[in-house]
């Protein structure tokens, strides 16, 4: 018997996620933080464009977050979370 196999893009998983719930963010650059709001975690393509780096830490960007209207996210296990559950909530 075969078993299935998934594949998963998870590029930017925790931009992707915010996207779902508001589309309007497509196109702009998002990044979200680390737990304690700290550092960048999670960034978009348009975010990586403007030279954020993984792990950058947001007291270091914040020129570039106001210049180029990045937005920006707390992390939202509990919101996210429900992606992965079928659309259900934990």
């Amino acid at each position: 018997m075969k078993r299935p196999i998934a594949i998963s893009d998870s590029a930017s998983f925790y931009v992707s996620a915010e996207r779902i719930f508001d589309p309007s963010l497509k196109n702009v650059p998002v990044i979200v933080l680390s737990n304690n709001d700290a550092c960048a975690v999670a960034r978009s393509d348009e975010a990586k464009a403007l030279g954020i780096k993984m792990g950058e830490p947001l007291h270091l960007i914040r020129d570039k977050i106001e210049a180029h209207g990045v937005r920006v996210f707390s992390s939202n296990y509990t919101l996210w979370s429900c992606l992965g559950s079928g659309g259900n909530s934990p």
